[in-house]
């Protein structure tokens, strides 16, 4: 069995490599390198057969649809599965089916029995899996080390993927060339056995509950609901979207530079690649001490920058040997935008909502690069491939502006473990988790000079109180003694408004102590809980006050 150890690393820089320090962590990001070249080898060994065996370019064309149209119809719905169900077992479900399907294709290929819209089909069920997987792996590095060596992980997970990149399809060809596409099909899902048998040995700690688990649509909702209360992922959304739009018409186009503005060959495309996987490797190497001397914003600012260049270069070079360097470049900037607002992403979130939010970030990371791919591709269509680079060039350079509205966080070291909770309401009577709704009232003692600072500091509450699961809410004042201040909100049952108790964090605690400074009462401010009565269930009372301020 391999443990979750938590190795603690010295008070020193970081180095790329402290996050292998951590077993687990290391068998498994092994695993996952090995998996995601076979993953790159599956697509380009995919579309060579399907080139070959179909006559229609049509069903060439539907081959990225098939590889895509999963992430948009079920990124969201896997978030909320990740964060429902346990995510080792999430995990050997996905690994194992993925590993059937590739195998089967294999399989089938070798015995000559599959047709082109078989191989459509079995793509399409690799991108279920995929978009399954997806949100439940990206939730577990944070569990496999510590939060010091977070970025350093993100980072080396980073380099598996444009490594891979990199090895994947030129060792596909060269697999094709001399044997066949279905020996490609069945070491991909030998890939996926070996990362299979790393997460069974996998002893994760259970997680315990203490209330209901949530049912889909409402872990749906609470995922969206999170975001769109969430004004700093608002922030990290629009900048991921922008930087892949633009970014988007590299990975487009590059195929187009190559075959019909430098008339190479498909050995150059993949040397292309190569020189982006070198790229990203070296900007890991150089972005571990740019982490520790630089912010995020500073970071996915250079990166902007670099890919300015890089597609002005894209769109006039001429010369081969110009591009080599300028691909290097795009690789490191790639990465060090890439990493960067993931490491924002995950360093931003409690656990309870963790899968949910990423697989809402990766939904927007993609949409921008299908999006952009989509855009540019039309554009080069019509103006040829020197404008659409230098337009993309353009988008790149305003997109810098977006910083000013939308900063990432610099510097904060926010604590999301759950806070310290005082006692829950006490009742005469017996409730059930599922009735609702409730309505939650918080009595504030507020001078009259005060209130309007007051007030302000109640807008972040509510977004907090909305946040974590209020269906609305509001402040009023007392006609007859306008000291008196009465917040209220809505929670759609008991078992939900429980659970905001769950979901407050220590690093909430600042928002209710900005409230909580102007009230004057002598005791905490009174909470009363009125709970809708049910036809099974006996009226409750509860107690008018509670240690915690939340209701």
């Amino acid at each position: 069995m391999i443990p979750s150890t938590d190795q603690p690393v010295a008070a020193r820089p970081l180095r790329l490599w402290d996050a292998f320090a951590f077993p687990l962590f290391r068998a498994i990001w092994l695993a996952a390198f090995v998996s995601n070249i076979g993953t790159w080898m599956q697509n380009m060994a995919g579309v060579w057969l399907l080139t070959t065996l179909a006559s229609s370019q049509v069903l060439v064309a539907l081959m990225q649809t098939a590889t895509s149209l999963p992430v948009f119809l079920l990124s969201i719905p896997a978030g909320a599965l990740a964060d429902l169900i346990d995510r080792r077992r999430l995990l050997l479900i996905t690994q194992g089916f993925m590993a059937v399907v590739a195998l089967s294709l294999g399989i089938g290929t070798l015995l000559h029995i599959i047709r082109p819209e078989a191989i459509l089909g079995f793509t399409f069920l690799l991108g279920i899996g995929a978009v399954l997987n997806g949100p439940a792996w990206q939730s577990l590095t944070p569990e496999l080390v510590s939060r010091q060596v977070l970025p350093v992980a993100l980072t080396l997970n980073g380099v598996s993927i444009n490594l891979s990149r990199a090895i994947g399809p030129a060792l596909g060809g060269l697999i094709i060339a001399y044997y066949s596409p279905g020996y490609v099909f069945l070491l991909n899902g030998l890939s996926f056995g070996a990362t299979f048998l790393v997460i069974y040995r996998w002893q994760r700690t259970p997680v315990t509950r203490t209330l209901p688990v949530e049912d889909f649509v409402t872990a749906l909702r609470a995922g969206i609901r999170y975001v769109w209360f969430t004004p700093l992922l608002h922030a990290i959304l629009i900048r991921a979207f922008a930087f892949t739009f633009g970014a988007s018409a590299l990975w487009a186009l590059l195929s187009l530079v190559v075959a019909r503005q430098l008339h190479m060959d498909s050995g150059v495309y993949g040397l292309m690649l190569t020189w982006l996987g070198a790229g990203a490797v070296t900007g890991a190497l150089v972005l571990t001490r740019l982490t520790q001397q630089i912010s995020a914003n500073v970071r996915i600012f250079m990166a902007i920058l670099a890919f300015v260049a890089v597609n002005v270069c894209m769109g006039l070079a001429t010369s081969l040997w110009v591009l080599y360097p300028v691909l290097f470049l795009a690789g490191m900037a790639w990465l060090m935008a890439l990493t960067s607002l993931n490491v924002s992403v995950q360093l931003n979130l409690p656990k309870w909502v963790q899968a949910r939010v990423l697989s809402i970030y990766q939904l927007v990371f993609q949409g921008g690069m299908a999006l952009g791919s989509i855009v540019w591709g039309t554009v080069a269509g019509h103006y040829g491939l020197p404008v659409t680079f230098l337009l993309a060039a353009g988008w790149m350079a305003v997109s810098t502006l977006l910083a000013i509205p939308f900063r990432l966080p610099v510097g904060e070291v926010r604590d999301f473990s759950p806070a310290e909770r005082g006692t829950h309401p006490t009742f005469t009577g017996v409730i059930q988790p599922e009735q609702g709704p409730v309505v939650v009232m918080v009595e504030y003692r507020v001078r009259v000079q005060d209130q309007p600072a007051f007030l302000k500091a109640m807008d972040g509450l509510k977004r907090l109180r909305r946040r974590d699961g209020a269906l609305r809410g509001g402040v009023f004042t007392d006609a007859t003694d306008p000291e008196r201040q009465v917040e209220f909100f809505v929670v759609a049952s008991w078992a939900e408004h429980l659970r905001q108790h769950q979901r407050l964090t220590n690093d909430d605690l600042h928002i209710q102590q900005a409230v909580r400074q102007y009230h004057i009462g002598p005791d905490r401010p009174k909470v009363h809980h009125f709970v809708a009565p049910s036809e099974d269930v006996m009226p409750v009372a509860m107690n008018d006050t509670t240690k915690w301020e939340g209701g």
